[in-house]
């Protein structure tokens, strides 16, 4: 369970099989640990949308047909202060391999560009070691 104040989110960790199965799991999960952030049903959703989006793409592309692997994800929130307004942070990290778009099956293409909709911030990072995506969303003061 994340350690929580109300309208913050310390900081939360999880890792779930990359397997189709598990992205409603993950999406139910998500949506828990969001409750106790000052974010609308419509931000909510969004956040959930877009982090639904980077794990499906985990799902389907970081890893070969006969490799297993593992979606994980960490939420964590950093409060307001003088550089700017509270911010909710997800990072959604595989052990794979980045294929990029063109590299891909003709399915789908559309997941980066529906993440920058959905998020304010979405930064992507890819080695050797496998791919991190950023999520970033400001989050309103819970007074």
């Amino acid at each position: 369970m994340p350690q929580q104040n109300p309208g913050h989110v310390e900081f939360v960790h999880r890792s779930w099989p990359a397997d189709p199965e598990q992205l409603v799991l993950i999406r139910r999960e998500l949506a828990r640990w969001l409750a106790p952030l000052a974010l609308s049903d419509d931000e909510t959703a969004d956040v959930v949308l877009a982090v639904d989006e980077a794990a499906a793409n985990v799902v389907r592309h970081a890893y070969g047909p006969e490799e297993s692997g593992a979606v994980e994800l960490t939420l964590w929130t950093e409060e307001a202060d003088a550089a700017g307004p509270a911010t909710l942070s997800i990072e959604v990290v595989d052990h794979g391999q980045w294929r990029p778009p063109g590299e891909r099956p003709t399915e789908g293409g559309r997941g980066i560009g529906l993440m920058s909709t959905m998020a304010e911030s979405v930064l992507i990072h890819y080695d050797d070691r496998g791919s991190r995506v950023l999520l970033r969303h400001r989050i309103a003061d819970p007074q």
